[in-house]
């Protein structure tokens, strides 16, 4: 099988949980997932789900849970560039033909790591590999390397209304 480099991207609600969606199909078809996410830390509702996958689905947080504003700590970046590291590794190593970087696109933003550490991994990319990138804001380079880009654009959302996040849905 051919692997394509897709990005999840805009400002609208579901990035995550399109990615979340395409590992549960692969897992489904008895294909290995590596998931890593950047930025987040901790037991969300997704990350007890895909435990039940663990035989096929691989998570691991390179977060260290806080939201960056400003300038990212030298704790901060070193998480990531461990992500990174394992990331390299995990491509390299030809056992995932689904390899997907959860807010990536956030983390080059806040300065986590560069747009050309993501197109190194697209360029070290295994041929079989489907690399799958999410976050907001994702750089004019990594769109313009990728196969397939879905923008997500919020209409409309409750929590305009006041409406906190809820356990299963949102969180």
């Amino acid at each position: 099988m051919k692997g394509y480099v897709q990005v999840y991207t805009g400002d609208g609600k579901g990035k995550t949980t399109a990615a979340l969606g395409l590992s549960i199909r692969a897992a489904g078809a008895g294909l290995n997932v590596y998931i890593a996410q950047f930025i987040k830390m901790g037991d969300y509702s997704e990350i007890k789900a895909l435990q039940r996958f663990s035989d096929v689905i691989t998570v691991e947080q390179f977060g260290l849970g806080r939201f960056i504003k400003g300038k990212p700590s030298d704790e901060d970046i070193e998480a990531a560039a461990k992500g990174l590291e394992k990331v390299r590794a995990i491509l390299t190593a030809g056992q995932h033909p689904v390899v997907i970087l959860e807010e990536a696109n956030v983390a080059v933003m806040s300065g986590l790591f560069s747009v050309d550490d993501i197109l190194k991994l697209i360029a070290i990319k295994p041929e079989t590999v489907e690399l799958v990138i999410t976050g907001r804001g994702a750089a004019p380079e990594i769109i313009e390397k990728a196969d397939l880009v879905t923008e997500m654009k919020c209409v409309k959302h409750y929590y305009d209304q006041g409406v906190q996040a809820r356990t299963g849905i949102e969180k």
